[in-house]
């Protein structure tokens, strides 16, 4: 895995920390999950206006162990669409042409009139 991370998260409110670390930690987890062996980059941007968080992987190496089948845990990509959208931000996920898989988010890094802050944080 690399990591590119930029600008200073720690001054981000604690949801907000939250939702970029939960949308991290699910996208590694189903990286993991789906493509094993795969290499994966996160790029993470904190800038003054809103935080950009991608998590890219590869396609599956073909001689990786298939996945192993387990229980369905969480909310995975729908609970995290919820949870940007209840604070005013996007998420987008999908397959890349290479035949691996991205997942790309944009979150204001304070509320306003159009980023409530209730609902999934």
């Amino acid at each position: 895995m690399e990591a590119d991370i930029e600008g200073d998260g720690g001054s981000l409110p604690a949801g907000r920390r939250l939702a970029v670390h939960r949308l991290v930690q699910e996208a590694l987890t189903n990286a993991r999950k789906h493509a094993p062996g795969a290499s994966v980059r996160v790029t993470v941007r904190h800038g003054p206006q809103e935080s950009a968080v991608e998590v890219r992987n590869a396609a599956p190496r073909p001689e990786a162990d298939p996945p192993a089948a387990g229980p369905a845990g969480g909310y995975g990509l729908l609970g995290l669409t919820e949870r940007m959208s209840a604070l005013g931000g996007t998420l987008e996920y999908g397959p890349t042409r290479d035949g691996g898989w991205h997942i790309a988010a944009t979150l204001p890094t304070r509320s306003g009139p159009d980023a409530p802050t209730t609902g999934a944080t």
